[in-house]
């Protein structure tokens, strides 16, 4: 949500009564007899608890009278006095301080809560107070409401039924504890704050509410716990802390303060009788629980999680689940909760999801293998577009950067950002090309494996039959047919170059934070997919999209039939689209049986036989076939004889169809609306991994914005600019200026907190490369890869715009946009920025029609290259560059710029000057053809011979790199063939 600019003025005091004065006075009283009349009063009538003399062993041997037990006792008091007085000191700095939460003294439970209460009451008559306590009502209510031991189970429960369990016990005691809370709040006389509207742009959020009156922004939890799912005066609820709306009424705690906050409805005349009648009726639900978890998160008890193993009719094939996974590390790139999920992929209103995590999509963020195939594949494919536009044109100029995604396509791409984790895709595929060459050279065939469960940074392999022992690293998992690698050996696993031996893998749920993939390609028969159309869609549209991009799969080919036609345009080598079963069923036909004789041919008797070793061939690659069409008898009949030893053959069916007992189908699976996937058969329950309708266009066009940057418009329109321009006159001067280019350095800021400098220049830098706005939990993922707290990535934010400042006008550098996202102020500005805006108006603006201003506007954009983006980056930092093409922009901008210049100098005669332009170029973008080529006519035009002899031979030795290892390009070697015939005969390789 957007942030209000801090205000100068003072939050007005609440009004304080008689009885608040006379606790405040009774506090004063007690806490001057416990801290000043109790050492007094020993120490004149006991003494000081120090010896007169230096103890010795003989007092070890004395009698132990009267005296000696006072004394013991004495320093007992005395100790107990010393600790009370700590925690009175601790709780009055952090009063007065103002900030953050009193540090805890040891041992301290009890004395430290009577010293905060007592502090507090003294404090109430003052609005310091209301920072740090929560009011007298409260007192030791800290110690009696410690959670009470769950009631333990009388009947034997698998983990995940032990782990179900426990989060419904915990969930039932933590909504038992805030409805006592709640209660006791409105007996001592319950606030209330009405969400008010928008002022211009500014949304009011829980965390300027918290601000204003509670004193700490952080609190903002406090109200959220106290109000969630309750009913709002709309009908709405509040179910995301990310997004209130105007009208709706907030609980507040007991010790909120401000002028603007009603005490009770019935003692509200400041409010019309209509919104005291909504504060009423909201007051009356605070007194229900609050809405306990998702009871069928993990599975019910019939058929569900809780079933370890499950027998597959047609095979003995047993799902067993990694043991102890209750408690495994669930450390990831995103993490969210199973209620969240569900709610996306059960096919929630989109204003529900862009009620939470500021508008991203949760079915994204809880699918890390997804997002991160996904994002990896887009990246590469701009970065391919970029270079086909900026080579393939007529002219050898125009590399156009796709255009910034708005709408519901920047959402999901900033979801991709957050929920992408490319650590644990590359564990999975360091793990199995490993586990394939270590099978190989004990010249062991790779087994059959039907799933693997990925438990925090483990793998799981579920193997058909039981093998022998694994080889090293991998180990026996709980029996025979499971094969494990722990995080360790996963993460310390080199990049493999032998082919992906489970290319058929493919994400499908999650269960209770542990992920399984299932083999397509080893099921012995068709898989079915039942449930409603929508919901059957969502999670075939994720199926294909996550084999089409995926890191673990080098050669696959991915069948579409009645569906995903546009699909095709996230892997046009991995999927194609068939419009009906009629249209696979002979394809389907010919290559079985093509597949079937190269098998026998080679002796094998199943693809992965000839997967290792040297027989690493295409087509051992799989076939995946999946099926959006319903079937007739007589279809599904010819399916079924497909589909019988097809495992055999690499080629895996699955059937989304409205029909149950499909014939041939071996593994039957359901979607069911609340967003799980039932696997009865096979003893699973998981939460279903979706691409629901909105996000998959959303992905197919951000995939589509990529390709439309192939070609090249030769006459570019004169109002196409860039998204963000400087002004580069002498009064554009920028109050915040940034060097991204070479060592990174910020001139018109103080320098920040040594210990916090890294981590808020990269902050700056990445607000800085996209102008568009950065989304909050985007930052936040960027700057910590690993996760983050909210309140951690909001104390980043506000320290990062105190840093930067207010403008002369007051309006803070860095802003809160649309959707919460941080956009910087036009005075803050890159020198990338003022690069792009020099080029922009030497070749499109004032540069176009005066050929002086264009020589030196060039010139000034090419003098600010002092190297590449941000080369000393930080060790573990900016590793979100990874997934920008700023990196392959910025060389190729700075190409254009060079080639501008050296086109105008050559015109001017002056071919010195486009050699050093071209020159200075080629530094930072060493494989750009045409820079090479215009470098050629240019030492041409200066008709030193010897000079452009010496500079063919140097092509020439670096041809590979040039020609991508086919020797020199056939442009080049043209322009060489015209420009200097005999460097042929000098020996150098043409390529």
């Amino acid at each position: 949500m957007a942030r209000r600019t801090p205000r100068t003025s003072a939050a007005p005091r609440p009004r304080r009564t008689f009885g608040d004065f006379v606790k405040a006075f009774l506090a004063f009283l007690a806490l001057a007899v416990l801290v000043f009349g109790v050492p007094v009063a020993l120490a004149s009538q006991v003494g000081w608890p120090l010896p007169d003399e230096v103890p010795s062993l003989d007092m070890l041997r004395e009698q132990i009278t009267v005296n000696t037990f006072i004394h013991v006792l004495t320093v007992v008091v005395w100790l107990a006095w010393a600790q009370f007085t700590a925690c009175v000191l601790v709780e009055v700095k952090a009063a007065v301080s103002g900030f953050g939460m009193p540090a805890r003294v040891p041992a301290a439970g009890a004395s430290q809560a009577l010293a905060r209460q007592l502090v507090a009451a003294l404090l109430l008559v003052t609005a310091g107070a209301a920072s740090f306590t929560p009011g007298l009502s409260q007192l030791g209510q800290a110690l009696e409401d410690q959670p009470r031991p769950g009631v333990a189970a009388s009947a034997q429960l698998t983990p995940g039924q032990q782990a179900q369990q426990a989060a419904q016990d915990r969930a039932a005691e933590q909504a038992e504890s805030d409805r006592q809370a709640a209660e006791q709040a409105r007996e001592d006389g319950t606030k209330f704050y009405r969400i008010q509207p928008p002022e211009g742009r500014h949304h009011d959020s829980l965390w300027e509410i918290s601000e204003r009156h509670l004193g700490d922004g952080r609190r903002y939890s406090e109200i959220y716990e106290l109000n969630k799912d309750r009913v709002q005066p709309d009908g709405e609820k509040l179910s995301k802390a990310s997004l209130i709306r105007p009208g709706w009424i907030m609980e507040m705690p007991a010790d909120a303060y401000g002028g603007d906050l009603v005490q009770m409805p019935d003692e509200a005349p400041q409010v019309s009788e209509k919104v005291r009648g909504q504060i009423l009726e909201y007051s009356k639900s605070g007194d229900h629980p609050q809405a306990a978890a998702d009871t069928s998160r993990g599975g019910s008890a019939q058929g569900g999680s809780g079933t370890a193993t499950g027998a597959v009719d047609t095979d003995t094939t047993q799902f067993v689940l990694p043991k102890d996974w209750a408690t495994q590390d669930r450390s990831g790139a995103a993490q969210v909760s199973d209620t969240a999920i569900g709610s996306a992929d059960s096919g929630a209103s989109a204003a529900a999801a862009d009620d939470s995590s500021f508008g991203l999509p949760e079915a994204l963020l809880a699918s890390p293998l997804l997002a991160a195939g996904l994002l990896a594949a887009l990246g590469r494919r701009r970065r391919t577009a970029l270079w086909q536009s900026a080579m393939g044109a007529v002219t050898g100029r125009g590399a156009t950067p796709p255009p910034a995604p708005t709408g519901e396509a920047a959402n999901v791409q900033d979801a991709l950002f957050v929920g992408a984790d490319p650590a644990a895709v590359r564990r999975l595929d360091h793990g199995l090309r490993g586990l394939s060459e270590a099978l190989a050279a004990a010249s062991r065939p790779l087994p059959t494996v039907y799933a693997a469960w990925l438990a925090g940074g483990e793998i799981h392999l579920q193997l058909g039959d039981g093998e022998a022992a694994p080889p090293a690293p991998w180990q026996q998992g709980q029996d025979h047919t499971v094969w494990r690698l722990d995080q360790a050996s996963a993460e310390a696993a080199p990049a493999g170059t032998t082919a992906a031996p489970y290319p058929g893998l493919v994400s499908l749920g999650t269960l209770d934070g542990n992920r399984l993939l299932l083999n397509l390609e080893s099921v012995p028969g068709m898989v079915s997919l039942t449930g409603a159309d929508e919901d059957r869609a969502a999670v075939m549209s994720s199926i294909a999209a996550e084999l089409a991009t995926n890191g673990w799969s080098d050669r696959l080919t991915v069948t579409l039939v009645g569906f995903g036609e546009e699909l095709t345009a996230l892997a046009p080598s991995r999927l194609r689209h068939l419009p009906g079963i009629d249209d696979l069923i002979p394809v389907m036909t010919a290559e079985s049986r093509q597949r079937s004789s190269a098998l026998g041919a080679a002796g094998h008797d199943s693809v992965l036989t000839g997967r290792t070793g040297h027989a690493q061939e295409n087509r051992w690659a799989p076939h995946l076939v999946l099926i959006a069409a319903e079937p007739t008898e007589a279809q599904a009949a010819e399916l079924a004889a497909l589909g019988t030893g097809a495992a055999r053959l690499g080629i895996g069916y699955l059937l989304g169809t409205p029909t149950k007992n499909l014939p041939g189908a071996v593994w039957e699976l359901e979607m069911t609306s609340d967003g799980r996937l039932l696997a009865p058969v096979l003893g699973l329950e998981l939460r279903a991994q979706t691409l629901p309708r909105a996000q998959h266009e959303a992905v197919v066009q951000l995939f589509r914005d990529a390709d439309g940057q192939t070609g090249h418009d030769p006459n570019p329109d004169p109002g196409s600019a860039p998204p963000f321009l400087v002004d580069v006159t002498e009064q554009g001067r920028p109050a915040v200026y940034a060097r991204l280019m070479g060592p990174f350095e910020i001139i018109g800021l103080d320098a920040p907190d040594p210990d916090r400098a890294a981590l808020m220049a990269e902050a700056l830098a990445l607000c800085l490369l996209h102008r568009e706005g950065v989304n909050p939990r985007v930052l936040a993922a960027a700057l910590w890869p690993r996760g983050v707290g909210d309140d951690v990535r909001d104390a980043l934010v506000e320290r990062l715009r105190e840093w930067l400042g207010t403008d002369p006008d007051g309006t803070p550098r860095l802003r809160s946009g649309a959707a919460g996202r941080l956009t910087l102020a036009p005075s803050v500005v890159s020198d990338l920025d003022v690069l792009r805006s020099l080029h922009h108006e030497a070749t499109q603006g004032r540069g176009a029609r005066n050929p002086n201003v264009r020589e030196r506007m060039l010139t000034d954009a090419l003098g600010l290259v002092r190297g590449g983006l941000l080369p000393d980056r930080p060790a573990g930092r900016y590793g979100w560059l990874a997934h920008e093409i700023v990196d392959a922009q910025l060389p190729l901008l700075v190409s254009e710029v060079a080639l501008s210049l050296s086109e105008h100098q050559l015109g001017k005669d002056r071919p010195e000057q486009a050699v050093a332009a071209l020159s200075s170029a080629l530094s930072l973008s060493p494989a750009d053809e045409r820079l090479w080529n215009e470098l050629l006519r240019a030492t041409h035009a200066t008709g030193d011979t010897g000079r452009l002899t010496a500079l063919a031979a140097t092509l020439t030795t670096r041809a590979a790199e040039l020609g991508g290892g086919r020797g020199l390009p056939p442009r080049t070697a043209a322009l060489l063939d015209e420009l200097l015939p005999s460097w042929r005969g000098d020996g150098a390789a043409a390529g």
